[in-house]
């Protein structure tokens, strides 16, 4: 079994159980979602990009790194900055792009996904001739939207962006239409009602330059509550629908289990990844998060992925609530500049275990509608390995009694609670079993990860389509084609049939 348990962990408390309630969890093999990853915005207060400061990305991102993140979200801003030449981009009115660069450069060195979300187009493209949203005295009360005129010029616009990026030596992997089209504002914004992003996409997204900048996906507007109405509308479009590959949204207002599952149905059917954006947990931020809103945010996290999200990424990468320090001393001595805070070390029991899994089914007593239940699971398969997520946020310990899909012989716990995180901890298995009864102390988040028995009757044979005449081939469990197979995969034979196996 690859090892992909954080080094950097703390010791812990002894996990003494008494009197624990006893759950069952059932683990199907039943697939859903592949998930791509997990990230944070290149940014702090006042959505400061860091310029020059690589520290954060260096801290948080890449396989190596302690909590092992993937995608990075970055503004692409309708202000223009001097210290830009028209050179850089090819355009006669510069934007101020720079501040995001040599993070993108360091997450992409690192094997990252980098994408754009523009807070506004241009000033000049808009109703209230201004990149602000238009939602103060100082600026008339002006609702800011792009103007009809001005459709055709906005992903000509977003070319530009991709190709100041390209430029210096980043590949921009996704585009974004909007951030929060439905939220009306003081600062950047710009308003789009679900009829208007259609408009949009279905009668000029093919401007988008996808030859040029080969890759480049197009993200739908990403409303402030996940509001289904804004993708459904695009995915029940043919046209539209061919253009978008992502649908995206935030979690304002709205949890996971809500619109976020009702737009990722649809998403589903025609084969989109569904983003979540942005969004931050509401702790009271005029302090550092207490233990108990950590494990919120790891409900948040797990629902997600229940709701069928296949990328999260968080709102300020540093910030005293967030996964690196401010040094700013009002918030405590944790705060320190540019040290990981514990939400970064939460976030990684699945940034580091959950990226490239499958999310498999599960059934149990309360286990799987969320919504901050006083505990939640949700399980995945990776490889030859089984991850099984639990979250205990009450003051009581239970006992699991878990059942998986197939037989495992070995497995590691990852363990995080309020006096020490991401504690590594052997889970005992004498013979290759399904059933293991695990002890969940109080407040607690785990992260189990079993390995599979490679002669485990259990593996069956599956249903295939697409497969070649080669006298023997293998496939991942979404269909590929693998030409160098490894952990758990699809064998085809040339007489027709097919098996799971495991690979070395």
């Amino acid at each position: 079994m690859k090892k992909i348990i954080t080094t950097a962990c703390l010791a812990l408390a002894s996990l003494a159980v008494a009197d624990a309630a006893t759950i069952s969890v059932t683990i199907s093999a039943k697939q859903h979602q592949t998930i791509t990853g997990f990230g944070a915005a290149c940014c702090d207060g006042a959505m400061c990009p860091f310029g020059s400061d690589t520290k954060p990305v260096q801290l948080l991102y890449g396989p190596t790194s302690a909590i092992g993140l993937n995608i990075m979200r970055m503004e692409i801003s309708p202000n223009f900055k001097g210290d830009i030449t028209a050179a850089d981009v090819g355009w006669d009115t510069p934007y101020d792009w720079k501040g995001s660069l040599p993070s993108a450069k360091l997450v992409k060195q690192r094997g990252g996904i980098v994408f754009g979300t523009p807070w506004s187009p241009p000033g000049e493209y808009k109703t209230n001739g201004t990149a602000q949203g238009g939602n103060s005295d100082s600026q008339g009360n002006k609702r800011g939207a792009l103007r009809e005129d001005c459709y055709e010029k906005f992903f000509p616009w977003l070319n530009t962006f991709l190709k100041y990026m390209k430029t210096n030596k980043v590949n921009v992997d996704a585009v974004s239409i909007q951030n929060e089209p439905d939220w009306w504002v003081s600062y950047s914004g710009c308003l789009y009602t679900p009829e208007q992003q259609l408009t949009l996409v279905k009668n000029y997204a093919h401007l988008l330059d996808r030859e040029t900048y080969q890759g480049v996906r197009l993200i739908s507007a990403e409303p402030l509550g996940f509001d289904p109405k804004y993708s459904n509308m695009l995915l029940n479009d043919e046209t539209a629908r061919d253009q978008i590959d992502i649908i995206a949204g935030h979690l304002y207002g709205h949890p996971p289990m809500g619109n976020m599952k009702t737009a990722a149905t649809l998403a589903t059917k025609y084969g989109k990844e569904v983003w979540m954006t942005e969004h931050s947990v509401t702790d009271n931020i005029e302090r550092l998060p207490n233990w108990h809103e950590q494990l919120i945010f790891a409900e948040e996290l797990n629902e997600c992925m229940l709701a069928g999200c296949t990328g999260y990424i968080y709102w300020y990468m540093r910030a005293h609530w967030a996964f690196v320090g401010t040094g700013e001393t009002k918030y405590g001595t944790a705060n320190k500049k540019n040290t990981l805070l514990p939400r970064a070390y939460v976030m990684s029991h699945f940034s580091k275990n959950v990226t490239g899994s499958t999310r498999l089914g599960i059934s149990g007593s309360g286990v799987v509608n969320g919504n901050n239940g006083p505990w939640e699971a949700s399980a995945y398969i990776k490889g030859d390995s089984i991850i099984v997520m639990a979250i205990d946020t009450t003051k009581n310990a239970y006992t699991m009694k878990l059942t998986l899909p197939y037989e495992v012989k070995s497995g590691v716990r990852l363990i995080s609670t309020a006096e020490a995180l991401c504690q590594e901890q052997p889970v005992d298995i004498e013979s290759p079993v399904k059933q293991l009864t695990l002890e969940l102390p109080a407040r607690s988040l785990n992260t189990f990860i079993f390995m599979i028995d490679k002669g485990s009757a259990a593996i069956e044979d599956c249903t295939y389509q697409d497969f070649d005449n080669s006298p023997k081939s293998y496939y991942n469990l979404q269909g590929r084609r693998l030409d160098n197979p490894r952990g758990l995969v699809i064998e085809r034979s040339a007489d027709g049939t097919s098996r799971k196996v495991l690979m070395p």
